[in-house]
């Protein structure tokens, strides 16, 4: 199964139309799972775990071509895809609760708590695009760690990196995103 991965990897990072569809099920469990762990993460978004993974899928479909690796480094750019979505969803849902979009919460019909968990949700992703103008390493580091929920082997796998390299990423990392957290 290994040898497939590879190779549909490969023809992937080649840009072979119709790889993806072959590709997805091989990792189609590892995908709900990290899914599951961004979803977590914020209960109050009412986001699935099914929902994540497809959305996830139609981003990777409208990137053609990717320079995935090999199946962790494939797993960090899903991991990245899904926190794109998830920050894109908060923000659609502040708007809905701020007045901007009232239409179509009218036609929901739902008041769906999300204000808070939403607006940390953005302020992490808002100290993450600050830290991406200084180290884009330390944002690969957190995406994975924190959303993606990867141990640090499983990071430093994904990443090209060595455990203690990520292990000292990640604590600039975090340091970084608590400081512009607690900045007034």
């Amino acid at each position: 199964m290994d040898d497939t991965l590879h190779e549909l990897l490969a023809a992937y990072r080649r840009g072979e139309p119709g790889v993806l569809d072959r590709l997805v099920p091989l990792v189609y469990d590892d995908l709900r799972r990290l899914a599951r762990r961004h979803v977590g993460q914020w209960p109050n978004l009412t986001l699935d775990t099914t929902g994540v993974v497809h959305e996830t899928y139609l981003k990777l479909v409208r990137q053609r071509a990717l320079d995935a690796n090999d199946r962790a480094h494939f797993m960090a750019i899903c991991s990245q895809a899904m926190r794109q979505f998830i920050v894109s969803y908060a923000r659609q849902k502040l708007t809905e609760k701020r007045g901007a979009n009232p239409l179509i919460q009218d036609i929901h019909g739902l008041d769906i708590p999300v204000k808070g968990e939403a607006e940390e949700l953005l302020l992490v992703d808002q100290a993450l695009r600050g830290l991406a103008d200084v180290d884009l390493r330390l944002v690969r580091v957190f995406e994975c760690r924190f959303f993606g929920g990867l141990t640090e082997e499983e990071t430093a796998e994904a990443l090209g990196l060595s455990l203690r390299t990520v292990q000292r990423e990640w604590m600039r990392a975090r340091a970084w995103v608590k400081d512009m957290l607690s900045a007034p």
